[in-house]
């Protein structure tokens, strides 16, 4: 149960470096620069297509081995990428169709990067072939940790090659034409297909208003999967070239949080690890950084993942690319590591002078010495991280309540042509993950497909699509004893988005005991109003109206035609119980019912911390840790709950005892 992410005796501490950007002259240098800030691990070659591959027949690989034997010298790990997120200038000139498509039907020229179509024989063909010379070439070194497959996979393509794949997908999905027309509903607006060439891309030029607004969802739903699945092959196919030559060194490609073009879910099956690029914008919250800790680690079954970047200081894309404030990002680092990360890897270690990201942080800064704000607090963690060794390798969560997210329940919540525009998915998921995190709650974040038997709480926001078997699993965790969750706009259709007809919630109407109606979309400036434990709380954006069928009311609306009806319902169902919030409202009735249903089925936080002071555990075997991170601009005072070591000060604290966290201040607490 225990996995180390790859073969390591420390977390892991580097991340992109691009000597090739740079004249051979300052490589000793920078060695010596990224030794004193005590870094180890140095992704290579991530945008070297172009230099490897200067023409169709012919490979460079001198700069890289001085590269890569200047590493191996001075003690470096090797993350080594393989080069194929951006394909050369000569390959899109050659041939023509290697180019993307954008949505509106426009015809990419070369320039930027994922802009290779997904379905283009020829990008397939020489992104292998470039990643089995370079696993050939590099197999016998020892030093190479793991396989960096491309970048940051993205986008969409919407082009001929697209068009053809497409329907070789459907006819691998539906097997004819009739379970296809039966799928999508063709009869409507006459949409019927008599032969397969007949099917079209849905795009602005079919059947799409704008990217998010589709008059044939069935159409949309199935067009996004298939570009998933179609940038995935690549992944694979380039995972099968590397693996051919060193079937021992771990596979990963680094995803991108809440990433809604990819299904996640999907790609975690087909990588050794997960690994991925954590970028919080300068107004996120603690809790949405922690929730895509929290998903990218669910997508990898719960195992430990990578993080493959963040910066030291400043983003370059951003409208105001402020500085991260002395601390934040030995703070956030730590935050990695107690959400489930054996790594801190930073893009980027050395600032390149040209080109978009010219000004986006970096370790070694354009000054090139050690002599700054950055450097320095990049060398101190490096030293801590030294001083933690192995400690906490391979040691995961533990918790008792798990929140699902699919990524295809996603695409068609969001598709929906009604009933609001302000129905969003993923900020649903991220209040109630809030909700549980803001009390230290620890939540897993899981797939529809995983196991629920070490649970005591699923909580299913917007389950909109009930795909087979979903509700099946649900049935048995709640007649097992289990405590569920279900939101307003759930059960309503299958996996092809077509209504489960007989009344909404469809296929869970029976685990909650309820039917609803109708249900009402609110503007933004108006909203109902709803009475729980005696405080009253508002109703907004949608407000199912419900019938009880067994179901007890927890709440009622308190206003208009449905004023008495309910709002909030709970359901015995077997073993368990079922729960119904038939609206939106607001952080408060989050924590409030959240507190309450957690008390009341004693499911514990990590500890009990002042506000602002998040607390996250880790355990392996019969050890356990506890971070204890303080985001707030003030030091804070926690009450421990029992007997710790720390480890970053070596200090012993006894149970009852107060540990002083200064402001962006962090604690690993090993239990005693």
């Amino acid at each position: 149960m225990w996995e180390k992410v790859w073969e390591q005796d420390k977390i892991a501490y580097g991340g992109d470096y691009n000597p090739e950007q740079w004249p051979e002259e300052t490589w000793e240098e920078d060695m010596r620069l990224l030794k004193l800030a005590h870094i180890d691990t140095l992704t290579l070659n991530v945008f070297s297509w172009a230099a490897l591959q200067p023409s169709e027949e012919e490979y460079r690989f001198d700069k890289l081995d001085k590269i890569m034997v200047l590493a191996k010298e001075n003690g470096m790990k090797v993350c080594l990428a393989t080069s194929t997120g951006a394909h050369p200038a000569w390959m899109a000139k050659k041939y023509p169709e290697i180019l993307r498509t954008e949505f509106g039907g426009v015809k990419r020229k070369f320039g930027g990067r994922h802009n290779s179509c997904p379905n283009s024989l020829t990008y397939r063909k020489y992104s292998v072939k470039l990643a089995e010379q370079l696993a050939e070439r590099y197999q016998n070194y020892d030093n190479i940790v793991a396989w960096h497959i491309s970048n940051e996979y993205g986008g969409e393509c919407y082009c001929d090659n697209c068009e053809k794949a497409f329907r070789v997908w459907l006819k691998k999905r539906y097997g004819t034409l009739e379970e296809l027309n039966r799928a999508w509903n063709t009869s409507f607006w006459g949409h019927t297909f008599y032969d397969w060439d007949e099917i079209v891309l849905p795009d602005t030029r079919s059947e799409h208003m704008e990217l998010e607004r589709t008059m044939a969802q069935g159409i949309s739903i199935d067009y996004r999967r298939f570009n998933s699945d179609s940038i995935l092959e690549c992944f694979r196919l380039e995972y099968e070239a590397v693996k051919k030559y060193t079937p021992q060194i771990p596979v990963t490609t680094n995803l991108m949080g809440a990433y809604k073009t990819l299904d996640y879910r999907k790609w975690g099956k087909y990588m050794d690890f997960i690994s991925w690029d954590n970028y919080p914008s300068n107004e996120d919250s603690v809790s949405k950084t922690a929730f895509h800790h929290d998903l990218m680690r669910g997508v990898g079954n719960g195992k430990p993942f990578v993080l493959m970047e963040q910066t030291p200081s400043q983003q370059n894309w951003q409208p105001f690319n402020a500085l991260k404030r002395p601390g934040v990002m030995r703070l956030w680092s730590y935050q990695a590591v107690a959400h489930g990360s054996d790594s801190v890897l930073f893009f980027q270690l050395k600032r390149s002078i040209g080109g978009c990201e010219k000004y986006h942080g970096a370790v070694i800064s354009h000054a090139g010495h050690e002599n700054t704000r950055v450097f320095r607090e990049a060398a101190e963690l490096g030293r801590e991280l030294e001083q933690l060794g192995g400690e906490i390798l391979g040691s995961v969560g533990t918790a008792e309540t798990a929140l699902m997210f699919d990524w295809e329940n996603w695409w068609a919540v969001e598709y929906s042509s009604g009933p609001s525009i302000d129905l969003k998915y993923h900020q649903e998921a991220l209040e109630y993950y809030t909700a549980l995190h803001s009390k230290n709650i620890p939540v897993d974040i899981i797939g529809e497909e995983d196991d629920l038997s070490r649970y005591k709480l699923l909580i299913a926001p917007i389950l909109y699509m009930t795909k087979p078997g979903v509700d099946e699993r649900i049935r048995r965790f709640v007649t097992g004893g289990g405590i569920f969750i279900a939101t307003y706009f759930s059960g309503y259709v299958d996996e092809n988005d077509l209504v489960i007809t007989g009344g909404y919630p469809g296929r869970l109407r029976d685990i909650l005991g309820i039917w609803v109606e109708e249900s009402d979309a609110l503007p933004k400036h108006l909203a109902n109003q709803f009475i729980y434990d005696g405080q009253e709380y508002e109703a907004n954006i949608l407000c199912d109206i419900i019938h009880s069928e067994g179901a007890k009311t927890l709440a009622e609306y308190q206003k208009d035609f449905y004023q008495g009806t309910p709002v909030i319902t709970c359901n015995s169902f077997g073993k368990g119980t079922a729960y119904y919030v038939g609206t939106h409202s607001g952080a408060e009735f989050y924590q409030k019912f959240l507190g309450d249903i957690c008390r009341k089925n004693n499911i514990h936080p990590a500890a009990e911390t002042p506000k602002g002071v998040e607390a996250v555990k880790r355990v392996r075997e019969k050890e356990q840790y506890l971070f204890l991170l303080n985001h707030n601009e003030e030091a804070k005072e926690v009450h421990l709950p029992e007997s710790f070591a720390e480890l970053l000060t070596g200090k012993e604290y006894q149970k009852g005892a107060i540990l002083k966290l200064p402001a962006k201040g962090a604690a690993i607490m090993k239990s005693r």
